[in-house]
């Protein structure tokens, strides 16, 4: 959430940032409801003053003997209509609240202006694009052909966009998130959680998927309902949730592996095919909790960590900022990482690697205090995937594959597979 100073000092400059975004701010509805909200507050603070000042002149006049009923009628006069005031107060108050749900967070004044994906700009590329002299398949005919991937048998279970794995492709999807949490704790010093898969309306409130992205969840039927969590950033982002951190405590580096679910309610008729877009996937998810002040430095370091593990399995990739009109809703800049893909013969995104400045630790209460000053103030938070396993799982399968179809494991893999060499049929 942003801070509501920026809007009741700089409306209309905060108006134009958020159209960068995509986002239009009614400007003229949030000055009306500022309005109401000031003169209310004003009603009560006068109110406030009256009551106090008649309350103390109930107390001279019992001293000197004076009849104090009137007075005593007055303050209760006074306190009733107080009372209406603080409820339609309350009132503009939750609408104001419900309003700074729906606003994304402001980009941060590095991230290239644009409209959409096509004006994201690529900072760098790793790797060699490999080379075959066949064609190579896609993953899903690799499948097919070792008949270790059954879209079929999953859509019999549970319907249209669910995978079902099969032997050394079902261990190849383990091995995967096995060594990226192996190399995230070993080497990059983050701490292993592990996470309910079903989360309160308010956790999910807290990182930005609700109330503006409710289609794309799953909910149960409970009372209020709970979801499935549509990736582990917002379960292990919430550890800071109503949290007041010493400055001591900072940064913390969580990771998870965790199945993500998602409705993916807006993507009819893309990637359909495969396991490029699915309801139920794995991820390996990387989310730091630091000071405003490391918040820029953590960025790189995640964007780092994510990369890591594609030079590890030696997979060619790419990294893009994102432009101001392609970025995630609570996200102020963002990293994509997109691998090579040969059967689809292009870079797709495999990580995803997002600076939320403050703007979820506003919604979470969740702050540290400066050691200087003995202040209360927000921790910013971070979170990228670390990566996606089964778009990881992909890029093995399509960049190892060999003219017979057989796959080659990578070499950093082979231990978590048994001591295999070759996937064949």
């Amino acid at each position: 959430m942003l801070d509501p100073l920026i809007l009741r000092n700089d409306l209309h400059a905060t108006a134009d940032a958020l159209q960068l975004r995509g986002y239009s701010l009614d400007a003229a509805a949030y000055e009306a409801l500022e309005s109401r909200r000031k003169t209310l507050q004003m009603e009560m603070e006068e109110l406030q003053s009256e009551r106090n000042s008649s309350a103390k002149s109930i107390g001279m006049a019992k001293s000197q003997g004076q009849d104090i009923q009137p007075l005593l009628d007055a303050v209760a006069k006074l306190g009733a209509e107080l009372k209406a005031v603080e409820v339609r107060f309350k009132k503009v108050r939750d609408e104001q609240a419900a309003w700074m749900l729906d606003i994304p967070n402001l980009a941060a004044a590095d991230v290239p202006v644009g409209a959409d994906e096509s004006e994201n700009i690529e900072l760098r590329k790793w790797g060699v694009v490999p080379t075959y002299d066949f064609k190579p398949r896609d993953h899903v005919e690799l499948g097919e052909l070792h008949q270790m991937m059954d879209a079929e048998a999953a859509a019999k279970l549970a319907g249209a966009r669910f995978t079902l794995l099969k032997a050394s492709f079902a261990q190849l999807h383990r091995a995967l998130a096995q060594f990226m949490l192996d190399v995230h704790t070993q080497e990059h010093g983050y701490t292993e959680v592990y996470v309910p898969y079903l989360v309160k309306g308010e956790t999910m409130q807290g990182t930005g998927q609700l109330p503006k992205f409710a289609e794309d969840a799953f909910a149960t039927t409970d009372e209020p309902p709970r979801y499935l969590v549509p990736t582990a950033e917002v379960p292990v982002t919430n550890l800071a949730a109503d949290q007041i951190f010493t400055a001591a405590e900072l940064p913390l580096k969580y990771t998870a592996q965790t199945p993500c679910f998602r409705r993916e309610a807006g993507s009819a008729g893309q990637d359909t095919r495969g396991m490029i877009r699915q309801h139920q996937f794995e991820k390996v998810e990387l989310v730091h909790i630091v000071n405003a002040k490391e918040a820029e430095a953590a960025h790189e370091e995640l964007i780092g960590n994510a990369e890591k593990i594609l030079q590890k399995l030696n997979l060619a990739y790419r990294t893009i900022v994102l432009c101001t009109g392609d970025m995630g809703f609570s996200a102020s800049k963002t990293y994509d990482i997109e691998v090579w893909l040969p059967g689809q013969g292009s870079y797709r995104e495999i990580s995803s690697c997002s600076n939320c400045s403050d703007f979820q630790a506003r919604r979470m209460k969740a702050r540290v205090r400066n050691a200087e000053s003995g202040k209360t103030e927000f921790v910013h938070t971070l979170n990228g995937s670390g990566l996606a396993v089964g778009r990881t799982l992909i890029a093995v399968l399509e960049n190892y594959q060999q003219r017979d179809g057989s796959v080659r494991i990578p070499e950093v893999l082979q231990p978590y597979m048994g001591g295999k060499e070759v996937i064949s049929s």
